[in-house]
């Protein structure tokens, strides 16, 4: 398994400005923004958060403006993985870019319940949900973007690549 966690669940368009706000972009630290977090529409979320943890959310995650804040505060505040119904291209381009992974399952999303303890395998898609013992499969990422994602993003894939 690539990414084994509890859920936090989310529901249809969070937006970029729920996944960071504004008023704390003006640090550049990403450890800092990251502790901001989700802070609009979940104040105990980084409390709740455990390295690892998987995010599910329902349909549009990341809608919004195009900054790639945002899934990096994500990645950066320990999450392994987010399962969503559907993604703004913006955010889903953002994510690939810094390595972050994140998987379209509108099953999985509708099924998979705030707390289950779910296992992701990259390689197949396929994304185990083991507290409803469902099992549920997503398009996995092409061989090379799975390249790209393990090796934390767009530059550190092209840099190795030299």
């Amino acid at each position: 398994m690539d990414a084994k966690g509890k859920v936090l669940k989310y529901g249809d368009n969070v937006d970029t400005d729920v996944i960071i706000p504004a008023r704390y972009l003006n640090s550049f630290d990403a450890k800092e923004l990251a502790t901001h977090a989700m802070v609009d529409i979940d104040p105990t979320f980084v409390e709740r958060l455990e390295p690892g943890d998987i995010m599910v959310a329902g349909k549009n995650f990341g809608c919004g403006s195009s900054r790639e804040h945002a899934p990096l505060v994500l990645k950066t505040a320990g999450v392994s993985c987010l399962i969503a119904e559907s993604f703004a291209r913006i955010f889903y381009r953002n994510a690939i870019n810094i390595g972050f992974p994140i998987l379209e399952c509108e099953e999985a999303a509708k099924d998979i319940a705030e707390g289950d303890a779910v296992e992701v395998d990259f390689q197949t898609g396929v994304i185990y949900n083991r507290t409803k013992g469902a099992e549920y499969q997503s398009q996995p990422f092409p061989e090379f973007l799975q390249k790209m994602i393990g090796a934390g993003g767009l530059v550190n894939y092209v840099n190795s690549n030299k």
